[in-house]
């Protein structure tokens, strides 16, 4: 095994290198700064929201923003800026999971693929192909509409379609290093195959497989949007963006910021996710070092 993955100091002072690299990059910074932002806003919702997001007022139907709403009140009266900020866990929690689902599936199918080849790589493979022959977010409506309606539905449907990216990048990673002298070494040694796919091979697969998770994020977030635009992601009354989008649609020529603020909530988020994506990357990248 290479000397950096089994030096703990020299893996910090890697790690604190790809830290100040992506605050030293203005637009991986940008990233790093709205996602954590993101995950602050989720955390501490309720001392964040001025108000309950599902309260109905009637009163304040389709305010547009004001010193009381900053950013107006829906149909029912609800203030959006309280339900973008408590969407904001809807969104971390989708995130989160999907990351939980795609991270460990798509590695043990890329790497073991890779590592053992024969019919066990190519059956593997066109699995992959055929998943990713599809969009995305078709691909999770056919899932949804097998599972029925809901968040929770909906996140397994985006995890189940979210793995093949990995999986492909796993198994061209081992692929290039499966023969190196360490895991020639290790099989003389006796390690058993899980043994070195476990600690030799998947650590060595972990750089590249955290930038495109991170890359992947923004796709998730637009295919949860997508789902609860179309009334199979959360349900009402849940403060999802995708389903703010759907329902304001109805008033948008008349009240623009029924869907500019959840709009640009996921936007924003996306970007976020990809500039962060691209900083990783260069940082992670040795050709840059």
């Amino acid at each position: 095994m290479p000397a950096s993955l089994s030096n703990p100091n020299s893996s910090v002072r890697r790690l604190l290198a790809v830290i100040r690299e992506l605050l030293g990059n203005p637009s991986s910074g940008f990233g790093l700064i709205v996602i954590s932002i993101l995950l602050l806003t989720a955390l501490v919702a309720p001392l964040l929201a001025p108000y309950d997001p599902n309260i109905v007022n009637l009163d304040n139907v389709l305010q547009p923003p004001n010193a009381a709403h900053w950013f107006g009140t829906d149909e029912l009266g609800r203030d959006i800026m309280s339900r973008i900020i408590y969407g904001s866990r809807i969104s971390l929690t989708i995130i989160t999971i999907v990351s939980v689902i795609v991270g460990p599936v798509g590695l043990l199918v890329g790497t073991t693929a890779g590592y053992f080849g024969g019919w066990y790589d190519t059956v593997m493979m066109r699995i992959t192909d055929i998943f990713l022959s599809f969009p995305s977010l078709i691909l999770s409506l056919a899932f949804v509409a097998a599972l029925g309606a809901g968040l929770e539905n909906a996140i397994i449907a985006i995890g189940l379609t979210a793995w093949p990216p990995i999986a492909r990048l796993a198994r061209a990673e081992t692929l290039t290093f499966r023969n190196a002298d360490y895991i020639s070494a290790s099989r003389m040694q006796g390690a058993s195959s899980l043994r070195i796919i476990l600690k030799s091979i998947v650590p060595m697969c972990m750089p590249s497989v955290l930038v495109r998770i991170t890359l992947s994020m923004a796709s998730v977030i637009l295919t949860a949007a997508g789902l609860g635009f179309l009334g199979l992601g959360a349900q009402p009354p849940l403060p999802e963006w995708g389903a703010m989008i759907a329902i304001g649609r109805r008033y948008m020529l008349d009240n623009w910021w029924l869907v500019a603020f959840p709009g640009g909530a996921i936007l924003l988020v996306s970007l976020a996710f990809n500039l962060l994506g691209d900083g990783l990357r260069d940082a992670l990248d040795p050709k840059q070092h």
